[in-house]
């Protein structure tokens, strides 16, 4: 992998003002007929589309780089990211050109046939975690799947077949996603759930432990808890793992679908998480999903599995139709290179530093509303106070919500985590200047309820 050394000033401006260019090229205005079609787009919705979301009350357009704007014209920085998705932006010029490039040539093939992108995304992504295998799917709930079939292939001679997952975990909305997620309102109106998954506290070595049994089979965590809000593992809860699996001849899953793919400052949040860290170099789960920034908008899905365990999901015990398509694995191939030559782990880094000691600072400034901020790299998390005054909004919404909704009035775009939390999840090449625009709006609020 290239080292993560910054770009000078005078590199990164040439870079911004050539990604600019760029951009006019592959993201046209859009036409003045639909500047004003917000009603009926949400008509639309309202009769076609069934009401699973709580939307908020914006119709997008068109997006280029860190900005998104509506069918009004009106600009949003998006420091939300698509959820962790659009790792480069919106309207990546190289991911236009991948797409393009690789539709020419060949779009679909089924898993029966061999193709080069596949076999080099595969190879790209061993080499970033470690030896071992990967599968592709179309999504993140289903790279979750796959470890949940590998847990259960694992453990099957052996009657095992529990995965001991933690409180606060979001793992997917399939009813296994959800039978594993840890929190109970992804799970109300579902019931009887998967059997088999079971929750202990996050960051508690002590109750994982006492949480086992002779039908344990897995553990499964994320590194950085991200729908639960934005939590960190600490390294010696992912060591203390990695020994009590070993001692009870068991799986160490995680799930690395938000916080991987290069969020933290480095590919994988245990690899930050236990940088320098002694004991911390040869640290290796068993099997680990990917999803979201892993084809920066286009759908993809993947897991990886650990060398002695890559072959357990032999021909016939596991498949998808889409996953892993030339087309797809064109752009992932695409995306990686992108970071790499832009040195976008570095910037993870820089920017992601930028904003907590600038959240920070707001923190000490208006305590009234902003409690606190934690995360690593560009996954940050905001603590909102317990009760903030002065904020408008339903009443049965909760303040993430509402705070969100201020936030969306002056232009910025966040991702409410609970009813306390806000997401921050931008672009991998978010400049100084948009991570500016982004501290001043959200002073701006503050200023408003406090």
């Amino acid at each position: 992998m290239p080292n993560n050394i910054p770009l000078s000033s005078a590199e990164f401006r040439a870079k911004v003002f050539a990604f600019d260019a760029k951009m006019k090229e592959f993201v046209p205005a859009p036409p003045s007929i639909v500047r004003n079609d917000v009603a009926a787009i949400q008509a639309l919705f309202q009769q076609n589309v069934v009401p699973s979301y709580g939307r908020f009350d914006i119709v997008l357009s068109y997006g280029t780089g860190s900005y998104v704007y509506d069918v009004t014209g009106k600009r949003y920085l998006d420091l939300g990211g698509g959820i962790a998705v659009t790792a480069l932006g919106h309207a990546h010029p190289a991911i236009t050109e991948a797409l393009v490039e690789q539709s020419r040539r060949l779009v679909h093939v089924s898993n029966f046939y061999y193709h080069e992108p596949q076999g080099r995304l595969a190879e790209a992504l061993v080499k970033n975690i470690g030896p071992g295998k990967c599968f592709f799917g179309n999504s993140g709930v289903e790279a979750n799947e796959g470890l949940f079939k590998l847990a259960r292939k694992f453990g099957h001679d052996e009657g095992r077949f529990e995965l001991i997952t933690t409180t606060n975990s979001f793992h997917g909305r399939t009813l296994a996603g959800i039978s594993a997620t840890g929190q109970d309102k992804v799970k109300k109106g579902f019931e009887p759930l998967v059997p088999g998954f079971r929750q202990v506290p996050y960051n508690d070595l002590a109750a994982m432990r006492d949480a086992l049994s002779p039908a344990t089979a897995a553990i499964l965590i994320e590194g950085v808890q991200g729908e639960g809000g934005v939590t960190p593992a600490s390294m010696d809860y992912l060591l203390g793992l990695r020994r009590l699996c070993d001692e009870r001849k068991l799986l160490l899953l995680m799930d690395a679908v938000q916080d991987g793919h290069f969020r933290t400052g480095c590919f994988q949040s245990f690899q930050r998480i236990l940088e320098g860290v002694p004991g911390g170099g040869g640290f290796l789960p068993d099997g680990l999903s990917m999803a979201k920034s892993l084809g920066a908008g286009f759908p993809m899905g993947a897991f990886w599995v650990r060398a002695p365990y890559a072959d357990l999901l032999s021909a016939g015990t596991h498949g998808t139709t889409y996953g892993g398509s030339p087309l797809g694995c064109a752009v992932a191939l695409k995306v990686l290179e992108v970071i790499h030559r832009e040195r976008l782990a570095a910037n993870a880094r820089q920017m992601g530093d930028f904003l907590k000691n600038g959240f920070q600072k707001l923190a000490q400034k208006y305590p009234a509303a902003l409690e606190s901020v934690r995360g690593l790299g560009l996954m940050l998390g905001l603590q909102l106070a317990a009760k903030i005054p002065n904020l408008p909004g339903p009443a049965d919404k909760t303040q993430s919500v509402k705070f969100a909704n201020l936030l969306h009035a002056a232009g910025l775009l966040a991702i409410p985590a609970g009813a306390q939390i806000l997401r921050l999840l931008p672009p991998l090449n978010l400049r100084q200047a948009e991570a500016e625009e982004g501290l001043s709006i959200f002073e701006s609020v503050l200023q408003k309820v406090c």
